[in-house]
Parts: C-alpha cells; structure tokens; sequence
C-alpha cells in the first residue's frame, strides 16, 4: 500500500514537471510580457522547494511603483490566474508566499493596486475551497494554506481601513484620536486574531514550505502586537473622557487585547519549537492589570450618553434639528420617570383620551345654529364673557343681524332685547334672567 501510494506521489511531480515545461516554453513563445512569465512560472512550480531568488527578485522589480502601471497590473492578473487555477498545494503556497514578500518588500503602491484588482475582480487570496486530495499530508497542507491566504486578505483588509501599511508605521496608532482609534483598532485585532489561527498542527509543523510562510508572520506578529498595544494605551489615557457609547467600545477591545496576548504566547511558544524560530528573540508578552478592568466597567455605568433631542428656535417652526445632548447615564431613569408621571398629570393635546370632533358629525350639523343656548356654544364663534353686556349686546346683535341664522329680518327688537342691551355689565342676576328667557324662547322657536 505505501509502495502503491509512493508510486503516484512520484507520478503526480512527474505530471507536474512536464506541465511546468511545457507552460514555460509556450510562454516564451507567446507572451508579451515574457521575461515576467518565465519568472513567475518558474517561481512558482510544482517542486517541493523554495522559489530562487533570482525569479522572486524580478516579480519584485515587476510591481515597483518605477514600472507602468500596465505592467503592474499585468504582473497581479497573472498571479491571481497562477493561484485560482492551481490544485496543488506546493504552487498555491509559493505564489502566496511571492504575494506576501511583494506586500511586505515593494513599497505601499502594491497594496493600493492589489486592492483595486480585488475590488474590480473579486478577491485574488480568496482560497476558501482549495484542497489538494493527493495525499493525506497534502489535504493537510491545504488546510493551513486556505488560513494562511484568509491572513494575507485580511492583511489588504486592514490597510485598506487604515489606509497605511501597520508593518511600516506601526507606531502611528500612539497618536490618533478616539474616533480612529475606535475604527482602527479593531481592524487591528482582528489581523491578529487570524495571525494567531496560522499555528501549523500534524504533519504542516514540519513541513519547509509551510515553516518558512510561518516565520514571515511571525515576523510581523511583533510590530502588529506593538502597534495594537500602544494603541490601547492611547485608548486607555483617554477613556475616562468618552461618553458611553464609545466607552462601551474602548471596554470591548481591551478585554480582546487580554485574550489575544494569552495566545499570542502560545503562538510564540510554537515558533520556538520549529526550525526557523530557536534561538529567536520575541518580545515578552505583558498581560494588561485586570484590576483596571474593573475601573473601566464602573465608569460605563456612570459615563454620560450622547442623546439625539430635538431642538427648536422658533415655537412656531415646527421642525426639530436634532442636537447632541450629552447627559449622565444615572439621570437618564430619573429623567425618564420625570418625563412618564409629567404626561401623566398634563396630558397632551393629541392624547387619545380627548375626544375629537368628527369631520362626519359637522357636517350632519344644522346650517341655523343654537342661538338661544348657552350651554352649548357656536364653534365659529366664542362664549361672551357674562359680566361684560357690550360683549353680549354685540353678539346677539351680530345673530341676530346675520340673514343665514336669523328667521326674520323685518321684525323689530323686542324689548327683552333692549333691555338686554341696555342692562348694566354688573347685573349678573339680570343676565342670569336673560339666559333662562333664551332657554324658554329656544323651545317655543324650534317648536
């Protein structure tokens, strides 16, 4: 069975160098760009060992902000194409390991060009459904490649949030202010989270392709640990002065630089243990206080919450420009019952309990109103004050002077009318009289 196993193992690199070849030479022939071809393939083949330098140096030279930028662009197309039609695990992590050189060596117009092709073309490192099924060892090399290329496209994920590369400016982050703090931190964290799930298991710990991919990040494991502890420091020194929504924020990342510095030490525990990494200095991992935890915890609670309220300057616009407001998160209960038992005792005008006219029952309204009525007055019109008679002489004058509510124009006052108008404004016992006379009257009208 192991001979049998050894035999096509010995079968498929056959295959594989015939295709190398044979692509080479027809690259020679055929291509406009021939010197990159032949480097790339040659780079870039199936045999189980390291690219020489010489083939990596001029895929290098080739994506340099010096060259065209078709040249550039041609340069990635054909990596990607390299890598996306591959399923041999040997090619897929050397082109890989090409493209992380190029990211980490070629200055930052790399990364902006990788960056566009990924956006226009779909993602170039996106190798979530490669596998090579030729052997056990390689379906478990695949495994760790598929994680590898997850890290590489979150590494153009965060330098596109942060728009540097962290590798070079690595301690930029003890200088932003909170807003970019809060966006770039997290981006931060989360590259490291997918470093950390990079750690090599079975057989991949002692494979040379896949230990010499793992030193490259490791290698850069220490300036993102650096960048993302100094930011937090940063974060740290001005939490006390955030409101809470942020503070929320700034709680949750250092919790998450806790846990990632526990892993990060096993993770350097492993890379001691492989080839590359003994006798390898790392930087010491220093867990941050728990006590501050705490601290931080208690002052989110008390912490004062930027609030959206409307906010008018003029009572007649009726409009409202939200305004911040930022108020204390421990008045916001006192606050609110304030508000509950205030539209409790003053209920508003749109309350549902006030009874509302209908448009339906105004109309079914007779066109001569209750003019002898007092009880029930005109809603055109408003109820007269009852100890001023000029108010009242004049309403009922006006009543009685308007032909759409009056039966009869031609007749002459009646002297309960002028004696009406000619009664003293501080008679109320004559208005009182009056207003029974109307009652009376009203009936022996409408009857």
């Amino acid at each position: 069975m192991a001979a049998r196993s050894s035999s096509q193992q010995n079968f498929r690199k056959a295959v594989g160098s015939l295709k190398d070849s044979t692509m080479v030479g027809m690259a020679k022939v055929n291509s406009e760009f021939k010197g990159l071809d032949v480097a790339i393939l040659k780079a870039t083949n199936h045999i189980e060992i390291l690219p020489k330098e010489k083939h990596v140096r001029k895929i290098l030279d080739a994506v340099s902000a010096l060259r065209p930028q078709a040249d550039v662009g041609y340069c990635i197309h054909a990596l990607a194409r390299r890598l996306s039609k591959t399923r041999t695990w040997a090619v897929a992590i050397k082109t890989l390991i090409i493209t992380h050189r190029a990211l980490r060596e070629v200055d930052q117009s790399f990364h902006e060009e990788l960056t566009e092709y990924s956006g226009c073309r779909g993602h170039m490192l996106n190798l979530s459904h490669f596998k090579d099924d030729s052997s056990p060892s390689a379906w478990e090399y695949s495994s760790w490649i598929r994680t590898y290329a997850l890290y590489l496209e979150e590494r153009l994920e965060c330098f596109r949030i942060l728009k540097y590369d962290f590798q070079r400016y690595f301690s930029k982050t003890k200088r932003l202010d909170i807003p970019d703090l809060l966006e770039q931190l997290p981006s931060l964290q989360r590259l490291l989270f997918r470093l950390l799930a990079c750690q090599p298991v079975g057989v991949a710990r002692y494979n040379f392709l896949i230990q010499y991919a793992l030193s490259i990040v490791a290698a850069e494991s220490v300036r993102l640990y650096v960048a993302i502890t100094d930011g937090v420091l940063n974060l740290v020194d001005k939490f006390f002065e955030m409101h809470r929504h942020d503070a929320v924020k700034a709680l949750e990342i250092y919790r998450k630089s806790g846990d990632h510095a526990d892993r990060l030490s096993e993770f350097f525990d492993i890379c001691r243990g492989l080839d590359f990494g003994r006798g390898q200095k790392y930087v010491k991992i220093e867990q941050p206080p728990a006590s501050f935890i705490k601290a931080m915890e208690e002052y989110v609670m008390e912490a004062p919450q930027t609030l959206l309220l409307p906010w008018r300057t003029n009572d007649d616009d009726k409009s409202a420009t939200p305004k911040e407001i930022a108020v204390p998160a421990a008045d916001l209960e006192t606050d609110r019952k304030l508000f509950i038992d205030t539209e409790e005792s003053h209920p508003s005008v749109d309350s549902p309990e006030i009874p509302k006219t209908d448009k339906s029952e105004a109309a079914d309204t007779p066109l001569i109103p209750d003019l002898l009525s007092w009880d029930d007055p005109c809603q055109e019109a408003s109820e007269p004050d009852d100890n001023n008679s000029l108010a009242l002489s004049t309403f009922a004058t006006e009543k009685l002077s308007n032909p759409a509510i009056s039966p009869d124009l031609s007749r002459e006052p009646t002297d309960w009318e002028l004696a009406l108008t000619m009664a003293p404004g501080s008679n109320s016992a004559a208005v009182t009289a009056t207003k029974r006379s109307y009652k009376t009257r009203e009936l022996d009208w409408i009857d």
